[in-house]
C-alpha cells in the first residue's frame, strides 16, 4: 500500500533537506523503504525483512535488492535505516555493508528503529517507546546523551509487546487447564486461532519450529478483542502491557533527566486505546504528563533525522 498521501512532514525539516534520501524501516517481517526527493516522499515500497536477526543473510540481501529495485536508481545522497537489534557499532556496520552496494557513494546511517519513532513524533529530544512485536525505549536529551531500556529480545524481555501478550494468553489457557477449568472466552479464541481443540496442544505448538515470535505476537489481537468485549482477564493483560511499557519509558526518562515528551508508537502503541490509557496513567503517577501517541509511521521521521545530522558540527 502506498502511504505517501497520508505522510505528515515538518516544513522546516523538508526545506532544510535537499537531494535524494532513502529511508528504511527494517522490521522482522518486512522492510519498508521511502524515497525522499528534497524532503518530499516520491516512492513508498515494501519487501521482505532484511534484518539478519530474523532472516538469513542471503534472504536479507535478496530482499534489499528487491526493495532498491523499486525505489533506487539514479543518484542517492543518503540512506538512513532504522532496524531492531542494532545494539552495537558492529551491528550497524554489518547492515550498512549490506545496503552499500545499492547506493554507491551515498552516506549510510544505521540506527536502532526507536530513533525513527522519536523523530516521526516531531521531537528531537525525549523518549520513544516501541510497542509492536517487541518492545524497547530509547531517548536523547539536549546534551546529546542517549539512554535505552528494554529491547533485549523475546527470550530476555519484550515486556508489554505483542509477543508478550500472545505468550500470556497461552499461559493463561494452560493454567486454566491445570486447574480443571473449561476454556474461557480468551482461551477459546486462542484455540480457534491456532487450530487446536484443547489447551494441552498449545504446548507443542508453542515450541514448534513452524511457529515463532511473529506468530505468537499476532495472537495479541485476540487479547485486545476479548478485552474490548469485556473479558476481565484480557483487560488486565492489556493494562499490564501498558504499565510495563511505561516502566521502560520511565527508566529512560530518569537516566536522561527529562520530563518528556514520551512518544508511544508501533502496532500496539498506535492502535490500542486501553493500552495507551494504562501507559499514560502509569507515567502520570511518576509526574510525566507529556505523553504522545504517534500518528504517522516511523519511516517518515527520516527527513528530520537527516536534516539534524547535516547541521551537526
Amino acid at each position: 500500500m502506498n502511504n505517501l498521501d497520508s505522510a505528515q512532514h515538518s516544513h522546516a525539516t523538508t526545506e532544510a533537506l535537499s537531494g535524494t534520501v532513502i529511508g528504511l524501516d527494517i522490521g522482522g517481517t518486512k522492510t519498508r523503504g521511502v524515497r525522499f526527493e528534497d524532503g518530499a516522499p516520491v516512492r513508498d515500497e515494501n519487501a521482505g525483512s532484511s534484518n539478519v536477526q530474523n532472516v538469513t543473510r542471503e534472504q536479507a540481501i535478496a530482499n534489499l535488492a528487491e526493495l532498491f529495485g523499486k525505489i533506487g536508481g539514479g543518484r542517492i545522497d543518503e540512506v538512513y535505516a532504522g532496524a531492531g537489534g542494532i545494539d552495537t557499532d558492529q551491528d550497524a556496520q554489518a547492515l550498512a555493508d549490506l545496503i552499500a552496494p545499492h547506493a554507491p557513494g551515498a552516506r549510510i546511517t544505521v540506527v536502532h528503529d526507536s530513533r525513527l519513532l522519536l523523530a516521526a513524533g516531531g521531537a528531537s529530544t525525549g523518549v520513544a517507546v516501541i510497542a509492536g512485536t517487541g518492545s524497547a525505549a530509547w531517548g536523547k536529551n539536549d546534551a546529546g546523551q542517549e539512554a535505552r531500556a528494554g529491547g533485549w529480545g523475546y527470550l530476555l524481555g519484550d515486556e508489554g509487546s505483542g509477543y508478550w501478550l500472545g505468550r500470556e494468553a497461552v499461559r493463561h489457557s494452560l493454567r486454566r487447564m491445570n486447574q480443571g477449568l473449561e476454556p474461557d472466552q480468551l482461551s477459546r479464541a486462542l484455540l480457534d486461532s491456532c487450530g487446536v481443540d484443547e489447551p494441552g496442544k498449545l504446548i507443542a505448538l508453542f515450541h514448534s519450529p513452524e511457529t515463532g515470535r511473529r506468530f505468537w505476537a499476532q495472537q495479541a489481537r485476540l487479547v485486545v478483542e476479548a478485552a474490548d468485549a469485556g473479558d476481565e482477564t484480557s483487560k488486565k493483560l492489556v493494562e499490564q502491557a501498558g504499565r510495563d511499557l511505561a516502566d521502560l519509558a520511565a527508566q529512560a526518562v530518569r537516566q536522561l533527566g527529562l520530563d518528556g515528551p514520551v512518544i508511544l508508537g508501533s502496532g500496539l502503541g498506535m492502535n490500542v486505546p486501553r493500552l495507551q490509557e494504562a501507559f499514560a496513567a502509569k507515567l502520570a503517577e511518576g509526574g510525566i504528563d507529556d505523553v504522545r501517541i504517534l500518528t504517522q509511521d516511523p519511516v517518515f521521521g527520516v527527513p528530520r533525522l537527516v536534516a539534524e545530522q547535516r547541521v551537526q558540527p
